[in-house]
C-alpha cells in the first residue's frame, strides 16, 4: 500500500497469534494434564490496542512484521475486517509470532512466546509519513530501535507518544526520552530506577525523562499514575474474570481513546480500567472488545475494588 492518509492513531509494535488453553490449574512440573479445548486468536500488544481503538471509532494504522504463513494472513484479514490501515512487512519463509497461553480457572494467564528474529521490525522498515500523519503514536518497545525511530519522528512533529513497556530492553532510555505518556507494568519502574517504592520510582522516571505522565498498571488493583503534581490511584472494576490476556493492551487503548477525546486524566484512567475489565470477562486478547456504550454501561453499574486494597 502506498501513501499515508491522516489517521487518529498509529501503532508500531508486536502482533502474535495466541493459542489459548484453559485449565483448572497450572500443571505441576513433570505432570500430565488434559485439556478440553484450545482457541486460536489474533493478539499482540500494539496490534490489539490498535484494533480496540478502531472498534471505538478512531481511524488507525498498524505497522508490524509477519511471516508468509497462515498466521500472517490471519492478521491481514483481521485488520481488513476491522478497518485498520495495516502496513505489514512480510518476511518470506518465516513463521509469524506465536504465543501459547495457559489460562487457569481464576482467569490468570501464563504466556509462552516464540518469535523469529527475522521478524523484528527495523528502523529501515518504517516510513516517516506513516508516523507523522497521525494524531498520536503508540509503541510497545520490544522492537526498541524501530520504536525509538518512530517516537523521534513523532516528537519532531509534535505528536504525543504513548508507550506500553514491561521490560528494560537495551536502548530503552533513548526510547523513553521520546515518550509523553509512559504506562508500564507493575515491576518495571523499580527495575528501571532501582527504587523499590513504586510511587518514588514513578516520580524518578518523570523527572529523569520528562514524561508528562508516568504510570503503572496493577492488575486487579487498577493503575497508579504520577502527573508531576498528584498521584492518581484508580482501582479496577470488580467483574467476573474469565481471562486476563490482553488486559494491559486494552487498558492502553482505553487511555489513548480518552486522551484523543481530550478528557480529564481521571476520566481517561477510569475508562481504561473499565475497558480492560470488560475484556477480562471474555476469552482472548480481543475477546471482550465491546463498543464505547458497553464500557460506559459497565462504568455506571459496576463497583470498583475497594481503594484501600488497591493502595496496598
Amino acid at each position: 500500500m502506498s501513501g499515508a492518509q491522516k489517521v487518529d492513531l498509529v501503532g508500531v509494535g508486536l502482533n502474535a497469534i495466541d493459542t489459548l488453553i484453559p485449565l483448572k490449574y497450572f500443571p505441576a512440573r513433570g505432570s500430565k494434564t488434559e485439556f478440553s479445548n484450545a482457541s486460536i486468536m489474533p493478539g499482540g500488544q500494539t496490534a490489539t490496542a490498535i484494533v480496540a481503538c478502531q472498534t471505538w471509532g478512531l481511524e488507525t494504522r498498524y505497522i508490524g512484521k509477519v511471516g508468509d504463513d497462515d498466521a500472517g494472513r490471519l492478521h491481514q484479514r483481521e485488520f481488513e475486517r476491522t478497518g485498520v490501515d495495516s502496513r505489514l512487512v512480510t518476511v518470506p519463509n518465516a513463521a509469524s509470532p506465536q504465543s501459547l497461553i495457559i489460562v487457569d480457572e481464576g482467569g490468570e494467564r501464563t504466556v509462552l512466546c516464540r518469535r523469529d528474529e527475522r521478524l523484528l521490525l527495523q528502523p529501515s522498515d518504517l516510513q516517516r509519513e506513516w508516523i507523522v500523519s497521525a494524531r498520536a503514536l503508540h509503541v510497545d518497545g520490544f522492537e526498541t530501535a524501530a520504536a525509538t525511530q518512530a517516537t523521534a519522528w513523532a516528537r519532531e512533529a509534535g505528536i504525543p507518544v504513548i508507550a506500553d513497556l514491561d521490560e528494560t530492553y537495551p536502548g530503552v532510555d533513548d526510547l523513553i526520552a521520546n515518550v509523553d505518556y509512559l504506562i508500564v507494568s507493575r515491576d518495571f519502574p523499580s527495575r528501571l530506577t532501582r527504587e523499590r517504592n513504586l510511587e518514588q520510582a514513578l516520580r524518578k522516571i518523570k523527572n529523569r525523562y520528562g514524561c508528562k505522565l508516568a504510570a503503572a498498571t496493577l492488575g486487579a488493583d487498577g493503575v497508579i499514575a504520577w502527573d508531576g503534581d498528584d498521584y492518581h490511584l484508580n482501582p479496577a472494576y470488580h467483574v467476573p474474570v474469565t481471562d486476563t490476556t490482553g488486559a494491559g493492551d486494552i487498558f492502553h487503548a482505553g487511555f489513548i481513546y480518552g486522551l484523543l477525546q481530550e478528557w480529564p486524566l481521571v476520566q481517561q484512567l477510569d475508562f481504561a480500567c473499565a475497558a480492560a475489565a470488560l475484556n477480562c470477562t471474555c476469552s482472548g486478547a480481543r475477546g471482550g472488545i465491546k463498543n464505547v456504550e458497553a464500557i460506559e454501561e459497565l462504568m455506571a453499574n459496576t463497583p470498583h475494588y475497594d481503594i484501600a486494597n488497591a493502595a496496598d
